[in-house]
């Protein structure tokens, strides 16, 4: 295994961290609510809650903000080396994941643990040697 040290980016990785923190913090602060992604997304789709707009407008943002990136600091596009139904197959057994754990790594991983909660200690083990087992599966065994 080997790290491409050509493309780590430690600056721009340290900054796109803080900035998740802030929004988190804003998030839980100003509307009491936890910032994970996959129960934004979930609360998005249920139209029988009345809180849909904020969801929608945070979706929004991060679905416009590597846009926004692209055209104010000419940020290069992701580069990715499979192929679309990979990503969809992909796509859905994460979202299966997260609510399976009842959360996904901006819930567990970045407020769970900030509130110091033991089960989302527990749910960020388990998901990252998932992550980690995935991995070693897919490029040194089935490759």
């Amino acid at each position: 295994m080997s790290i491409d040290a050509a493309h780590f980016t430690p600056l721009t990785s340290l900054l796109g961290g803080a900035l998740i923190g802030a929004a988190a913090g804003l998030l839980i602060l100003g509307a009491g609510r936890i910032m994970g992604a996959s129960g934004i997304f979930a609360g998005a789709l249920d139209t029988r809650g009345g809180d849909g707009a904020w969801r929608i407008w945070l979706i929004g943002g991060l679905l416009i903000a590597p846009l926004l990136a692209r055209l104010l600091w000419n940020a290069s596009p992701p580069v990715l080396s499979t192929s679309v139904p990979m990503l969809v197959v992909s796509g859905l057994l994460v979202g299966f994941g997260t609510r399976l754990g009842s959360g996904c790594t901006s819930g567990h991983g970045v407020c769970g643990l900030a509130r110091l909660a033991p089960r989302s200690l527990a749910a960020t083990i388990i998901f990252m040697a998932a992550g980690f087992t995935t991995v070693f599966i897919v490029r040194h065994v089935l490759a």
